[in-house]
């Protein structure tokens, strides 16, 4: 049996490996490294695959965050309601800009923002909303959309660790997620389930003007060479590294199947177990399972990430310290919060190897040592 990664990159790009190389060498062989065709070729392909009228390529996913705050114009003070259960960069880029975090609950089966938590914090500063669809996970967008609509307020998605995942409305209507929203954003970090060979990341918009404004702010605010209209910063994706994704773009869905067919595997080997809550799928969209995350209930999660280890399998714990109680937004009034859900979470969730090379020979490893333990 082939020794068991969290995410098993090398694998992966075995399987594709000459077209990704043909691809890298042709950016080397015409040395268009920065905007070259490869980037303008993956603009038109995420466009159609995400069905997005705008599609902004950017360095990373926190820079498309930062961007896409920029882009609404949200001044300093202004305050953007976020959960805290959730990677550091949702939060650390709200107060990068002097904006207000406001933190709020998640659902305790989806790990993703609670729309009801919405609606409580929201005060006559509230400018913005950002749904984080964790884990692969959509939040529950018809609700937040609705409540974005009566308060006007902007929705900002964290599409980070979803892409490729279809959001259903209750009228029948299917869109992407990172669509859904007034600006969508995405990382294409290595172990995302559409990741490059390095930093990477993307912005979503069906607005013109928002877009416009979008690709002025990612390029120093420069409408045309030397002339700067705004303020901006530089994040660019670089050539190589959409070449890379041209090729994994396509394989996308493929990917996803072999993600849900892990998680399948997992399910059932769980299943009606007392101690172990399996990841709940909502009924309105479909699940990609950038993270296979349990919930343990009378379980030692860190005895048993421990035991994992010592049998050579690898697990984590996405995440560990909740945004608020980061030393970091102490002086940002964080410790005055109480998320109970977020808190309970937090001490409670392990995250299992999950990509799209498992074999069933480490799967059922994988899954008799965990109840091994647990039993």
């Amino acid at each position: 049996m082939h020794s068991i990664q969290m995410v098993d990159l090398k694998q992966q790009y075995t399987r594709i490996k000459r077209e990704v190389d043909a691809g890298i060498q042709e950016v080397i062989d015409n040395t268009s490294f920065i905007n070259g065709k490869a980037v303008s070729d993956f603009v038109v392909q995420l466009s159609n695959y995400m069905s997005c009228k705008y599609v902004v390529p950017c360095a990373n996913g926190t820079d498309a965050l930062q961007i896409a705050m920029m882009a609404l114009d949200l001044q300093p003070g202004d305050e953007v309601i976020s959960p805290s259960f959730t990677y550091i960069a949702t939060t650390e880029v709200i107060a990068l800009l002097k904006l207000k975090i406001v933190f709020v609950e998640v659902d305790a089966q989806t790990f993703c923002i609670d729309p009801g938590a919405i609606e409580k914090a929201i005060t006559p500063k509230t400018k913005a909303i950002i749904p984080v669809h964790l884990y692969g996970q959509a939040a529950n967008m018809e609700a937040i959309m609705e409540i974005a609509r009566r308060h006007h307020l902007y929705v900002i998605e964290d599409n980070a660790q979803a892409i490729g995942s279809d959001y259903t409305f209750s009228d029948g209507t299917v869109k992407k997620t990172g669509t859904i929203g007034t600006i969508g954003t995405t990382s294409f970090f290595p172990s995302k389930n559409l990741g490059c060979f390095g930093d990477g990341g993307a912005i979503f918009t069906n607005d013109e003007t928002l877009a416009t404004r979008l690709k002025l702010i990612a390029n120093h605010g420069q409408s045309k060479r030397y002339y700067h209209d705004i303020i901006g910063c530089n994040s660019r994706l670089d050539s190589i590294q959409a070449a890379v994704l041209n090729v994994k773009l396509k394989y996308l869905d493929t990917y996803i199947k072999a993600r849900r067919e892990v998680a399948f595997y997992y399910d059932k080997a769980f299943a009606d177990h007392p101690k172990i809550k399996t990841p709940y799928r909502a009924p309105y969209s479909n699940h990609v399972y950038h993270q296979y995350t349990l919930i343990l209930t009378g379980v030692d999660r860190d005895g048993l990430n421990q035991f994992l280890a010592e049998n050579n399998i690898p697990s984590m714990i996405y995440y560990p310290v909740p945004a608020h109680r980061q030393k970091m937004f102490e002086k940002l009034g964080g410790k005055d919060y109480k998320l109970d859900v977020t808190d309970w979470l937090t001490q409670r969730v392990i995250s299992l190897p999950m990509h799209t090379e498992l074999t069933t020979e480490q799967l059922k490893f994988i899954t008799d040592t965990v109840l091994q333990y647990v039993n």
